[in-house]
């Protein structure tokens, strides 16, 4: 649900949560060294679960510990690096059926507002575009940890993740059970100061 350059887990999950030793910074998105998910879980027929993630995505974000609401993130994702480790199921995702990958190849996930609620927990708001439909989206984040790594570089990790209604990107999901219409999407990274 996002592409190369910059979200949204996606997307689309980013803290910025208060650690007092933290200045205000811009941090990059840590994907080369694997450091990043953005992965879904949608419910099957009632029955079990679909995981999936997205392979390819960017992103990067601004977080001031002394000014929580200043900070920010963006992230954008490459939709057709969808991967439920089905290859017919993902070509089904992609289709016009659902995705419309052909089409909309990119997800993109922009703050617009971070409210704290405890200590390294708060709310990010943000803008999702998906399938070319743009929603206003909460999500729930979490600092997991910061500071110095065993390479030089200063590293935060925060976690968060919420419920979209596919219905509100324009995926069709009415043949389908209620309990398919909903899709958990949680995001995870660290991120590298610059």
């Amino acid at each position: 649900m996002f592409k190369k350059t910059a979200l949204a887990a996606a997307f689309g999950a980013v803290a910025l949560v208060g650690a007092s030793q933290v200045q205000a910074a811009d941090y990059v998105v840590d994907t080369e060294g694997q450091h990043a998910f953005v992965q879904f879980k949608i419910n099957h027929l009632g029955y079990s679960y679909i995981l999936g993630n997205f392979e390819s995505f960017t992103g990067q974000f601004h977080y001031d510990a002394d000014n929580l609401e200043a900070s920010s993130v963006e992230m954008e994702v490459d939709v057709t690096s969808l991967n439920t480790n089905h290859a017919e199921r993902d070509r089904h995702f992609l289709s016009d059926d659902f995705l419309s990958a052909g089409t909309y190849p990119t997800a993109t996930f922009v703050s617009t507002g971070f409210e704290p609620s405890g200590e390294n927990e708060g709310t990010l708001t943000g803008e999702l575009t998906l399938k070319g439909e743009t929603r206003e989206i909460e999500m729930p984040v979490t600092l997991m940890g910061e500071g110095e790594d065993p390479w030089g570089s200063y590293r935060a990790g925060f976690e968060g993740s919420t419920m979209l209604t596919l219905g509100d990107f324009g995926i069709d999901m009415s043949a389908f059970p209620e309990v398919m219409h909903e899709l958990e999407l949680y995001v995870t990274f660290e991120g590298v100061r610059q």
